[in-house]
């Protein structure tokens, strides 16, 4: 790990504008960076609105109004009541789930939003994720366009692993889960 920032240039619009399966193997190895804190990103799920898994399956909602905005906004919502989750909106009804980073800059930061976890922890999960980044609710909507909170592209193409998702009952039989492969900061193992 590094604690140089090795990214630089935020990932265009039209990266966003297709199919969130596309968009979440090629989220893996990119960056984010959020309010001085930066991960590449080393995990990701996939959810489309044809998907039963997906908030967005029976159409807009005022909870999944964000997944039927602008492609390259944030999609923020509260897990369980518990944890935000940050997902990325793709096509029309489409996100990207971000289920891990390997902290890149900031990890004094991350460390104490997480009550001092262990490195390759903090950001192990969606939760942890959203938690070590500082995401709020205010976040919702977001366009990953602006200097203190964009995504930049990998500056090398990783080894890519493909799986089921994590936590849904429905739609278990969809490999949507992408990871960077051997990565030591997956939230669980393919």
């Amino acid at each position: 790990m590094t604690g140089n920032v090795p990214f630089v240039a935020p990932l265009p619009k039209g990266f966003f504008r297709r199919d969130a399966v596309t968009v979440a193997r090629d989220l893996v190895g990119a960056a984010i960076y959020v309010r001085g804190v930066s991960g590449r990103i080393v995990e990701t799920e996939a959810y489309r609105q044809d998907d039963a898994a997906s908030h967005s399956f029976r159409g807009p909602t005022r909870r999944n109004a964000a997944m039927f905005g602008p492609a390259g906004c944030a999609y923020v919502y509260r897990s369980y009541g518990l944890h935000l989750c940050l997902n990325v909106v793709c096509a029309a009804g489409e996100a990207v789930l971000l289920r891990a980073l390997e902290p890149l800059t900031g990890q004094d930061i991350m460390t104490q939003r997480r009550s001092q976890m262990p490195l390759r922890q903090l950001c192990a999960g969606p939760g942890r994720l959203s938690q070590a980044l500082g995401i709020t609710p205010g976040d919702n909507f977001r366009p990953f366009d602006r200097t203190d909170f964009f995504l930049s592209g990998a500056d090398h193409t990783p080894d890519i692993v493909q799986g089921p998702r994590i936590g849904i009952s429905r739609a278990t039989e969809l490999d949507w889960r992408f990871g960077q492969a051997e990565s030591p900061y997956l939230s669980r193992p393919f």
